[in-house]
């Protein structure tokens, strides 16, 4: 489901609030972060490119390629504030996604009508995630409280996801997907607003924050529209 622990980006951020910033500050942060997401997008894209031809053997090797990946991106925490590196290791992580994600989109795209199925899936996660940051922009209400009922949420499905793997449950799986695509584009709406807070120690935080809220809504309407489009 590529599910991720997004918290590692939580700490010290009471420190980081529109408090101790200028607003000058906090759009230079804004902008800065809103370019590294979009750079992120690219780098995750050239890795499902790259993936796709071999998705064979990335699903041979998925344990080691999966802990490598998780690996970048608990190493992102502790080099995020170093120039260099931490980009190097930002688009490493971010290309590691990608390359991940080629096994369902070649899967995928073996089906009949796979490249509209994936089509699809990535339009209406553009919308899902358009509208969502529209509404934490425009939307008077503060949803920087919801952050441990969010996370708490994230581990439960993570739970029921790890569950379903040995289960095979077609209906569980459905019933996953519509969860995390629902607690994804909420946390879109507490991604937002923290970092048009300034609430992040650094823009690498929000935007690796937006690109797995991205990534994850996106994965699972890939496995909505594979499973009602398949013919099991």
């Amino acid at each position: 489901m590529g599910l991720y622990d997004r918290d590692y980006a939580r700490e010290n951020t009471s420190a980081y609030t529109n408090n101790t910033r200028s607003d000058t500050q906090i759009i230079s942060f804004v902008k800065e972060t809103y370019k590294l997401f979009a750079a992120s997008m690219m780098a995750g894209a050239v890795g499902a490119y790259v993936g796709v031809p071999i998705a064979g053997t990335i699903s041979a090797y998925f344990i080691p390629l999966f802990i490598l990946e998780i690996g970048l991106l608990i190493g992102l925490f502790f080099v995020k504030r170093k120039p260099g590196i931490n980009l190097v290791v930002m688009f490493s992580f971010v290309f590691m996604t990608g390359l991940m994600l080629a096994p369902l989109l070649a899967k995928t795209l073996g089906m009949s009508g796979g490249g509209a199925i994936i089509g699809n899936a990535f339009a209406m996660t553009s919308l899902i995630f358009g509208a969502m940051s529209f509404y934490a922009i425009k939307t008077t209400k503060d949803f920087s409280g919801y952050g441990k009922p969010l996370m708490i949420a994230l581990v439960v499905i993570i739970i029921f996801s790890v569950i379903n793997m040995f289960m095979g449950s077609p209906l569980m799986s459905i019933i996953i997907s519509g969860v995390v695509v629902l607690l994804f584009s909420i946390l879109v709406v507490y991604d937002t607003q923290n970092i048009i807070k300034g609430a992040y120690e650094t823009p690498i935080d929000g935007a690796i924050a937006l690109y797995l809220d991205f990534l994850n809504i996106f994965t699972a309407l890939l496995h909505l529209f594979g499973i009602f489009k398949g013919d099991d």
